[in-house]
């Protein structure tokens, strides 16, 4: 069932579990696109298909709070708060490794995404990607030092804090596709919080989720 946090004529924010893709693609997994379109269709007696637009997306391994458009005028102006860097994505990581302060450090990097692979690298040739992070704890896992860090994410580059957090030897515990040594292949990354503008009232608005 869908995890509805907010609804009117204009947008509808929800919350994607982990597993479930944004959009769908060539295989048969379920996505969210989809579910919410049907949830649509149900709950409002839609005949024909449903106008549902995607302005944002989360990893299929990364749960959390998404917004969608219920109308073109809505999904222009939620992609243009994009743009603008208006919306506010907080994200919890847990990441191999120590961290000497609680202080909130920022990441400022370039990131190339080679379609081909489907992975992000440091390049000078990439998009300038941003972030800022600040631990919370830090505990042990099967004797491994793992911090868990709060993550804000100013630009919304492909596999972004994967990629940056890999690049200074904290990747996230589990993700063997950026380096690390667990072999689960597990990890976690939750967005946990998403701040933006009614796409029509202007309002800000803040949706946040239990991690």
């Amino acid at each position: 069932m869908l995890k509805i946090l907010y609804e009117d004529n204009h947008i509808i924010v929800c919350i994607k579990d982990k597993g479930i893709l944004s959009q769908a693609d060539n295989t048969d997994k379920i996505d969210m696109l989809t579910l919410v379109k049907a949830y649509i269709k149900e709950k409002y007696h839609k005949e024909g298909n449903v106008y549902l637009g995607l302005v944002h997306r989360l990893d299929i391994n990364t749960s959390g709070v998404m917004v969608f458009a219920r109308t073109s005028k809505a999904a222009k102006r939620l992609s243009e708060a994009i743009s603008s860097h208006q919306f506010n994505k907080k994200y919890h990581a847990l990441v191999e490794g120590h961290f000497d302060d609680l202080d909130t450090h920022f990441l400022t990097s370039y990131i190339y995404k080679d379609e081909k692979e489907r992975k992000s690298y440091i390049r000078s040739d990439g998009k300038e990607a941003k972030l800022s992070y600040k631990k919370i704890e830090e505990y042990k896992i099967d004797n491994q030092i793992v911090s868990l860090l709060d993550i804000s994410l100013e630009t919304g580059r492909f596999h972004q804090i994967r990629c940056q957090m890999a690049s200074i030897n904290h990747p996230l515990y589990g993700d063997k596709k950026y380096g690390s040594c667990n072999p689960s292949d597990k990890y976690h990354l939750c967005a946990y919080s998403l701040t933006f503008p009614h796409p029509i009232t202007k309002e800000m608005m803040t949706f946040c989720m239990e991690d």
